[in-house]
Formats: C-alpha cells, structure tokens, sequence
C-alpha cells in the first residue's frame, strides 16, 4: 500500500507539475532558484536523476569519464572520438563553408514569396531542411533534392518522431519496462521510425562504398575532391591499422547526420527568432555583415572570423535557447563535488544546460537579450562552465566548429538579404526534446533589405 500511494504522489506531481506546454523549463529554473547547485527530480518511482544547474558542480560532471546515457561507452567511445578527430580539421571543415551558403541560399530563395506578401511563416521546417541539404553535402558528399522536393521528408519526420517517443518513454513508468514498450502502440512507431532512419543512412553509406572501392588511399580521394567526413570514417585505421565495423560506422553516421542537421536547426530557427524579436541587434549585425561580404552572396572561410559582433549574438542566443537543453550521465565511479558532497557510481546526473544558462547567480538579468556578456572582458570574469551549449570536458560535442560555422554563414547570408520581424501573436512554447523545439513552431516576418548606401542617400 505504501509503494501504491508513493507512486500515485509521484504521478500526480510530476503531470500536474510537467504538462509539456512550454511552461516546463522555466519551471526547472524555478525549482533551482530555490537550491542552491543541484536538486532530484523523478521520473517514475524508481527513475531518480540528480538535476545540475550550477557551473561549480557541472565542471565536475562534465570533467569526468561516466557513460553518457545516449552514446557508446567507456574504452569504445575514445577509440572512435580519437578515429573521428581528424574529420574536424580545419583543413577538411574549409571547403563546407560554401555549402552550407548553397544551402542557405536555396533557403532564402523559398523565403521570396513571403518577402512578397509579409505573411508570417513557420521556421523550424525550412531551417530543418535547409540543414539537413548541408550536412548531406558537406559530410557525405550527397547532393539530394530535400529543399526544393514537394511533400514532407521522411528522414526529418522520422528524426521528429524519435525525439518524441524517447521523450514520451521516459516520461512514462511502465514504458521503462522494454517489453511493455516493445509490445506497445509507442514501441511499433518508434521501431518504424528506426527503421527509416536507419535505412536512409545505409543508402548513404553504400553509394559512398561503391564509388571507394576503386580508392582506398585519403591522397587519391583528396586529388580528386575534398575529403568528407565519411571518407575519413570508412578509411580510419587504429594503431593496430584496424578500422571501424559496419555497425561502428552506421552508428557514427546515425549520431552526426542526426547532431549535424536537427541541433544545429534548432540553433539556427532560435538565432534568427532572436534577431527578429531584437532590431536594433539585427541591424548592427547586418552592417557588420556588410561590410565583410561586400555584396558577395556567399560566405567563405576568411569571413567567419570577421564578424565578432553577429558572434556574439550567436552566442547569447545559444545561451536563451540551448540546443541540448539537457545532458545524462551514468556515474561509473563515486564524485564528490568542490563542496564536499559527493554521489555514489551508478548514480543518474542530469546536467541543465537551460538551466545554467539561465541561472540568476551566475546571469545578470539571465532572460533578456544582451550579447555584451560576451565581450572578451565579461567571458574572463565568469566561470567557463556558465556557458556550454555544446558541453564540456572530454565529452564535448566533437562537431561544434562545424556548427558555429554553419550558424555564422546562415546568419550572415539570411541578414544580408532579409530584415526578420517578430509577429507577437506567435510566442515560442519551448519544450525539451533530444533537442529544444517549440510546441507550436517558431514564426516570423521577413522583408527586402533596403541596400545600405539607399538608407544613407536618404538621410
């Protein structure tokens, strides 16, 4: 009787408290303004996660070898990260910039008939999208017709529909169960969502097979064009001169064609409702941008480092609206943290990165838009774990220059071209999923820029 009325006091805690109507993480950030680094949250009665969102206790988490909760594991993971490292030199990361222009500029096309008539479209879609086209071209070497093809893309649909059964499974206690979720309406969608996954990369990775088999040799791939990160992944060899298995590599496949394209939209459709919410920052990145394009319609490498003002905007909206709102651990080994405490292994730690983000003693005035907190002087005086969107320590997200690369040519190329507009009857309902995402999408205006030197004639 006791553990019955335990769990309907969890249950009826956890739905009335949680009701996923965007209301959810600015609840956690209430929860924490009330405990000092760290407080429990439960999911089921016997689920327990040690919820973080202070930047003293994360630097220990995030500093520490424990499994992460969604990737490989122990020895396994660090073979594989020291076989992908060389995916992300900036030798291989030059050429994509261009692509992802390509991409954004099939993107912007799209946007003319709403520049037309001012109506108030959805981002997220055309963002997805638009990123989806990039990480294909940039990583795989895939030229697909994703943008421009009627009807809904499947990969995305089914990447929407995994993000939301695992959230939907973890929030449901007999779905804890594997056989209960296996027999379950939920487990027949989401092994259906796998499978398409899971298909659409196989078909990748076979058509780049079949054009190596005459090229085993890096050199003689890179002689006839730039080297991808598939390349890379099929040709890495140990010191024992062993690669990656078939399973390794549909795995690494899975994780970066899913971490290249839905985080970084999520980063990108916030960054530019940020914008369209903010004019006046808007502006003051347009003219930025200007000057570093001068006209140009697409953005090349030497420009990404020449815009430190637009940076800082990326930066403070990655702060308000983190694309991994959340990061799990499984302890292998018991922590203690600067203050004594300390956490068993096999403890569950969740690490809020909205929740850090966002955290009053670490954040002057934490929710409004102030890109000044990045300036070189302000960075120097916080903690480096107040901010860390793409996480921290030997874990963190090993694509991020790729992702702040791609976030700067989108911005520059959509601010070059079009001025956003907030539409204030359409507010955002955030929600956590694998990435953040909005209930009811994420809508904005968009005009015509009135060329710079036509603004100056008429003053």
């Amino acid at each position: 009787m006791n553990c019955l009325l335990k769990f309907y006091s969890w249950f009826d805690f956890f739905f009335t408290q949680f009701k996923q109507d965007g209301s959810d993480l600015d609840k956690m950030v209430a929860f924490g303004s009330k405990y000092p680094y760290a407080f429990p949250l439960w999911f089921g009665p016997f689920v327990c996660f040690l919820n973080i969102h202070h930047p003293d206790y994360a630097k220990t988490i995030l500093a520490s070898t424990g499994d992460g909760l969604l990737v490989s594991h122990g020895q396994k993971w660090f073979r594989h990260r020291r076989l992908l490292t060389p995916g992300f030199h900036y030798d291989v990361l030059k050429p994509y910039v261009k692509l992802m222009s390509d991409s954004a500029n099939t993107m912007l096309n799209k946007w003319e008939k709403y520049s037309e008539t001012g109506e108030t479209f959805e981002l997220f879609e055309h963002v997805s999208l638009m990123t989806l086209d990039s990480i294909l071209k940039c990583a795989f070497s895939y030229n697909s017709n994703c943008q421009t093809a009627g009807g809904t893309n499947a990969y995305i649909q089914s990447v929407y529909e995994l993000s939301n059964l695992i959230n939907l499974r973890f929030r449901t206690f007999p779905y804890h169960n594997d056989l209960i979720f296996h027999l379950s309406p939920h487990g027949f969608r989401f092994r259906k969502a796998c499978r398409v996954a899971q298909n659409h990369t196989a078909e990748v990775i076979r058509k780049r097979k079949d054009e190596l088999k005459e090229e085993k040799e890096l050199d003689r791939i890179e002689a006839k064009r730039y080297l991808d990160f598939l390349d890379i992944l099929l040709c890495a060899r140990d010191e024992n001169n062993q690669g990656l298995s078939d399973e390794a590599i549909r795995a690494e496949v899975d994780t970066f064609m899913f971490e290249g394209h839905d985080t970084t939209a999520s980063g990108i459709s916030f960054l530019l409702y940020c914008m369209a919410c903010h004019p006046e920052h808007q502006q003051m990145c347009r003219e930025e941008i200007s000057q570093v394009l001068d006209g140009k319609n697409t953005v090349g490498w030497e420009d990404l480092s020449k815009i430190p003002y637009t940076t800082m905007c990326i930066k403070e909206s990655l702060r308000l609206y983190p694309p991994v709102p959340g990061m799990a651990r499984n302890t292998t080994k018991p922590i203690t943290f600067f203050d004594g405490r300390t956490i068993p292994a096999g403890s569950l730690v969740g690490t809020s990165v909205y929740g850090i983000h966002r955290n009053a003693t670490v954040w002057e005035n934490p929710n409004v838009f102030d890109p000044l907190r990045f300036l070189p002087e302000n960075v120097s005086s916080r903690s480096p774990h107040a901010f860390v969107p793409f996480s921290a320590g030997p874990r963190n997200c090993i694509g991020q220059t790729f992702a702040m690369n791609e976030m700067k040519a989108v911005i520059a190329l959509v601010l070059q071209r079009y001025e956003l507009i907030e539409d204030s009857k359409w507010k955002p309902k955030i929600i956590p999923r694998l990435v953040l995402r909005s209930l009811n999408g994420i809508h904005i205006k968009v005009k015509p820029v009135q060329p710079i030197f036509d603004r100056a004639a008429k003053k």
